[in-house]
């Protein structure tokens, strides 16, 4: 299955989320040219992007600055992040967040590892995923639409 595949049928699931909200931009967007060609995914049924709060998931399409290690500058490359929260984190990585990050090949392909740079926030992320990582990246990426969800539903409540 092509990179290209593996992809759309991440965005296709993801899309298909109650609530959820996909912010793709682009040129002419009012967004910085940096995240033009990336995809932003956060959890909100009201479908306006939210004042508070990070997206749950992202695809970024290049470098970012402060963030080469995955070298996505290089043609053909993407990576999916996935907010997994602390517990999810160390079960699936066997490191603690707020470790160091010692030494990794962040730029390694069809590998889930810490997120390069937001590791001590609970991300982890994968460069040019397989379709045979697709199982697990779809549950991960549910259960982080789902937490979203629980996280949105507390400040409703708490103001």
């Amino acid at each position: 299955m092509s990179m290209d595949e593996v992809l759309e049928k991440l965005l296709k699931a993801m899309r298909t989320f109650d609530g959820v909200l996909e912010v793709a931009p682009g040129e002419g967007s009012g967004f910085p040219e940096v995240a033009w060609g990336d995809h932003f995914f956060y959890f909100a049924p009201d479908g306006r992007m939210p004042e508070r709060g990070q997206p749950y998931a992202t695809v970024v399409t290049k470098n970012q600055p402060g963030d080469a290690l995955s070298e996505l500058d290089r043609p053909g490359r993407w990576r999916l992040n996935v907010h997994v929260g602390r517990r999810a984190f160390t079960e699936l990585t066997g490191e603690e967040p707020g470790d160091p990050a010692g030494d990794r090949d962040h730029a390694a392909t069809d590998v889930l590892q810490p997120h390069p740079v937001y590791r001590s926030h609970g991300w982890v992320a994968i460069v040019n995923p397989t379709d045979r990582s697709l199982p697990e990246l779809l549950r991960l990426l549910r259960s982080a639409h789902d937490d979203a969800r629980r996280r949105a539903a507390r400040r409703d409540t708490t103001g």
